[in-house]
């Protein structure tokens, strides 16, 4: 079903249907249907099997295996869906966006191909469906050629077969701006599924790329979408939650969750849902947490890149057309790549690949060793330092004695022996430092004064519990204490060996979107004397022609004490 025809059923003539069957007939028999809801979370465009510690997943005895590669999840979904009569596919979010060059070079449009292979019935929206602007969004959604680029993957472009939702998604005058709910009827019974995105996403996306929208409370959101979707007699509820806990180290399927805004939300939200499927952090887990009743309901994650589908079987009574909450089985299913792929999907990959290789094999550097953006203690990374550096010596005609770069625009790393030959030879391709930093940000150089660059530090240990470690440049070195008081665990800062004076100026690079004051370095809004520089891939492309054989620097910019 094209998603002009569910926009009709889920605005308006859907609810007029519903009502006749808002009260079930006395008649019917207190029998169960079973529901197989699968769903996935932040696939960012993953065609091919992600590499790397990306391309992994940690089982419970802390060893890992390969997995992830949309052949392999297309081959290990329908598996799945075969196992049982009632089945439906989800998406927690972050579908597109952020994704490889072999997507990403065409908007991503082989990524909503895949989405519609699959047979996705509904999406929220995840902060990276906003990339490139609502406008965008919406072609996604209808249809139709970029309107720059015109239709290059293939000859037009249909759009998704799906809706994204968004129930806290609003105009600046309230309006809604998406679809807050899609109505799936399985098994004989019809299954809400509610979409919410995290309330913060202005501050993970460029404000031009939401100019006129606003984001509201999840809670408040689920909660009166619920309760609209209750009164028309729809009882079995699911949420789709962009938003998502960090985890300590663990298997699928254990819950060892650091409580943070997704659990806050479960806790909450009304108990007329009975199971929550949240992204965004990149997480696995499958937990167990009580509503506002005290009942038990299901809310997992899994993982990121199609490496996991997290599966969740209802047990749906059909007199009441509610859930048996009791009855729920949970478990997040490896997307292992020991299957045979599917066939269809692979032949979508190969296309892909084949269109965007004059461009993606592109050799660009080369490397000693390979390059992680995992951090070490202290949250410093190889990788990291490595783009701090080359966005430092690419504004260097700003004034720029700084660089500094948030970890969550390092998109995963680069391997030595990754390069398309598989030979080891440590070549970076134009097709791998574009899946590193594929956001196209533009490098900007700001005046900040030493006091002003301190609070940036400190706005690293966010209200949130939320901890992002900026990655800095080899001129600025500092120490921390992470259980120092809030705004006085940074000291010892120092450029190029001279300790920072508060009261001086200093030229500070950071990409636009730091700039603007995201992920909630809003001290950098701050700054004075903007001088815009080369977007920030096109920054780490030139070092690496400057620097051949870039070795992983040693980590040493950031002390951790006490």
């Amino acid at each position: 079903m094209k998603f002009s025809t569910r926009l009709a059923v889920a605005g308006g003539a859907v609810l007029t249907a519903l009502a006749t069957v808002a009260a079930p007939a006395s008649a019917a028999p207190s029998a169960t249907t079973d529901v197989r809801i699968v769903t996935f979370n932040d696939l960012h465009g993953n065609l091919e099997p992600p590499s790397g510690s990306s391309g992994r997943v940690t089982l419970p005895d802390g060893t890992t295996v390969n997995a992830g590669g949309a052949a392999y999840l297309a081959t290990h979904l329908k598996r799945l869906r075969s196992e049982v009569r009632n089945s439906i596919v989800l998406s927690a979010g972050d579908s597109i966006g952020a994704s490889p060059v072999i997507s990403a070079l065409f908007h991503d449009e082989p990524t909503v191909e895949l989405l519609n292979m699959l047979g996705v019935d509904a999406s929220v929206v995840g902060n990276h469906e906003f990339d490139e602007g609502l406008k965008e969004l919406r072609r996604i959604q209808n249809g139709g050629c970029h309107p720059t680029d015109g239709c290059q993957f293939q000859k037009s472009f249909e759009g998704a077969n799906f809706p994204f939702l968004g129930s806290n998604v609003y105009y600046e005058n309230g309006f809604p701006a998406l679809l807050p709910f899609s109505i799936e009827f399985s098994g004989g019974v019809p299954i809400g599924v509610i979409g919410a995105t995290l309330k913060d996403l202005p501050q993970v996306v460029t404000p031009e790329a939401i100019k006129g929208l606003k984001f509201g409370d999840e809670v408040q959101a689920i909660d009166r979408t619920a309760k609209l979707l209750d009164l028309f007699g729809v009882k079995a509820q699911v949420v789709l939650l962009h938003q998502g806990d960090n985890s300590e180290t663990a298997g699928p399927d254990e819950c060892k969750v650091k409580p943070g805004a997704a659990t806050a939300i479960a806790q909450k939200v009304t108990s007329k849902v009975d199971a929550i499927f949240t992204g965004h952090s990149h997480q696995q887990y499958n937990c167990v947490i009580n509503d506002p009743e005290g009942q038990p309901r299901t809310v997992t994650q899994g993982a990121s890149f199609g490496r996991l589908l997290s599966v969740v079987d209802l047990k749906i009574d059909r007199r009441t057309r509610d859930v048996v909450r009791g009855e729920t089985k949970a478990h997040n299913e490896i997307v292992t790549r020991d299957v045979k792929p599917d066939h269809d999907v692979q032949t979508l990959i190969d296309e892909a690949k084949a269109k965007a290789a004059p461009i993606a094999n592109k050799a660009v550097g080369t490397i000693t060793a390979d390059l992680v953006a995992k951090g070490a203690a202290s949250g410093e990374s190889p990788l990291g330092d490595v783009i701090a550096d080359a966005q430092l010596e690419a504004t260097q005609s700003n004034g720029a004695q700084i660089a500094m770069t948030n970890p969550g625009g390092i998109r995963t790393d680069f391997g030595y022996a990754s390069s398309p030959n598989g030979e080891g030879d440590g070549v970076v391709t134009y097709g791998e430092a574009f899946a590193v930093q594929p956001f196209a940000n533009i490098m900007q150089t700001i005046t900040l004064t030493g006091a002003n660059l301190k609070n940036v530090l400190e706005q690293q240990w966010q209200a949130n519990g939320v901890v992002r470690i900026l990655q800095i440049s080899k001129s600025l070195k500092y120490s921390y204490s992470a259980s120092a008081a809030q705004g006085s665990r940074i000291s010892n800062l120092t450029l190029n060996g001279t300790p920072i004076d508060p009261a001086a100026s200093y030229r500070v690079s950071v990409n636009n979107f730091l700039a603007a004051g995201g992920d909630g370095f809003t001290e950098l809004t701050k700054g004075t004397d903007l001088a815009g520089g080369p977007v920030d891939l096109d920054a780490l492309i030139a070092y690496f022609a400057a620097h051949p054989n870039v070795a992983p620097p040693a980590a040493d910019r950031i002390t951790v004490l006490p």
